[in-house]
Parts: C-alpha cells; structure tokens; sequence
C-alpha cells in the first residue's frame, strides 16, 4: 500500500445490489462520501436514502448506468468526479453471473457475460484512469473472483474466463504504474451469498453478505495488490486450486 491519506470519495459500480450494496454499506459506515451507479435507479435511490438516514455526515451521489455503453461510463464517472469532487477510489464491480455450456444454445446469455465482466471492467479501468493519471493519485480496485483462478464446466465457463481476464487486466495496468502515484488493487471474493447465486444453498465455505462485504471493504482499505476473501480458507483453496486436477477443480462449480 502507498503511503496515502484515507480515501474519502469512493465510486462503486454495480451497487445496486450484491456486493456493491453490501460494500455501499460498509464504507459509508466508515465515513466515506460515496458515488453509486447501477442500471437500476430505483433501487439506488433507495440505497441513497437508507444510506444518508444511517449517516447524515457523508455525501451519496447516484448516477444510472449500464457499463455495456462506454461512451455513458466516461460521461458518468466524469460528472460523479465533479460532484464529489473527485474520486479518490474506483472499485469496478459492475457484473453479470447467467450463462450456459457453450454450444447449448446459450450464446447470447454468454456474450453478454463475457461483454459487461470484461469489456464494461475495461471501460471503467480507462474511465477511471483518465481522472487518475492527471493526478498521478488514485485507487483502483477490480473484483475479480475466486473462480478465476481455474476454467470451471457448465454455466460458469464464461463466467470464470470473463473474471480471469479482469484479473489478468488489473495485474497489466498494475505493472504500467508502478512508478506512479496510483494503486491498483484486484480483490478476488470466494463465496458469498447475494442475489447473484441465492441458488447454491448447500455450497461450502459460503458466507453471508454482511460478513463477505465486511470483509471485501477492510481488504480495499489495505490497498493490496490481490485478496482472496475470506482470507480463510479461500487463500490456501486457491493455491490447492493451481495445481489439483481440473476434474477435481471442476466439482466446485
């Protein structure tokens, strides 16, 4: 972590829902002014409020956006800077879970994937960065998965290929500043219970939102540059992971 002073705006995509929700909460209760943005704009008027009630103090600004149109996430992360007068952080989390076996019949719910985890993660890392490099100042943080670090069968194929690029995209633009002021961190949650897969009920290692997004949140704030959370056991499951047979890999999809 650089030597920084705390990160007092933070603009967090896909916070609708999910782990942006949930990380929504956790920062505004540690005193951070918050940029909100999902497609879903009832609900994040309604976050806004839930959020203000709790915590007077901070400043909540909330924008619509669908991180599948580049030209509306430059637009957007451009006016929350202005509004917030700028961003200190930009945790790129915006990210969609369908999918199916390829060659099934589900290549539209798998291009969809493939385009809003990769390519709208993209639009973000450079939207975010034309308001850092400027600066030679800022945090970037992109949520990957503990599912990347292996392909994965059935619906999760592209899904864990989507989130290996993000990861491989965050360790790229970490190398190209490494001699700057600005850090870039890529977090990569284990199971965590969302609306995203409130299906896997008997899954292993599952924690509950509150608690995953506790722990996402004091993660970022050490400004790593990867994370497996929970540290326990995710860590050492991912280093099992490298190296045991995909069949073997393959059964904790």
């Amino acid at each position: 972590m650089s030597n920084h002073t705390t990160r007092r705006n933070i603009l967090i995509t896909g916070a609708s829902s999910g782990l942006g929700r949930g990380m929504a909460r956790e920062f505004a209760s540690r005193g951070r002014n918050l940029a909100l943005a999902a497609r879903r704009t009832e609900r994040l008027e309604e976050l806004r409020d839930e959020l203000l009630a709790a915590h007077p103090q901070i400043t909540v600004a909330i924008r619509t956006l669908d991180v599948d149109i580049p030209d509306d996430v430059f637009s957007v992360f451009r006016e929350l800077d202005d509004e917030l007068g700028g961003l200190d952080r930009v945790i790129v989390n915006a990210g969609l879970g369908k999918g199916g076996s390829l060659g099934t019949g589900h290549f539209r719910d798998n291009a969809a994937v493939a385009r809003t985890n990769f390519l709208g993660a993209l639009a973000q890392s450079e939207a975010a960065l034309e308001l850092f490099r400027p600066r030679n100042a800022g945090h970037l943080v992109l949520i990957s998965s503990v599912a990347a670090v292996r392909g994965m069968p059935r619906q999760f194929t592209t899904y864990t290929a989507s989130k290996a690029g993000v990861a491989t995209l965050g360790e790229g633009i970490r190398a190209d500043l490494a001699k700057t002021g600005i850090d870039v961190s890529t977090i990569f949650p284990g199971f965590i219970r969302t609306e995203l897969n409130e299906s896997l009920e008997k899954t292993p290692f599952i924690v509950d939102a509150e608690t995953g997004c506790r722990a996402l949140a004091a993660a970022i704030e050490k400004e790593p540059n990867k994370a497996y959370i929970p540290t326990w056991p995710w860590a050492p499951i991912c280093v099992a992971m490298k190296v045991l047979p995909l069949s073997v890999v393959g059964r904790m999809a």
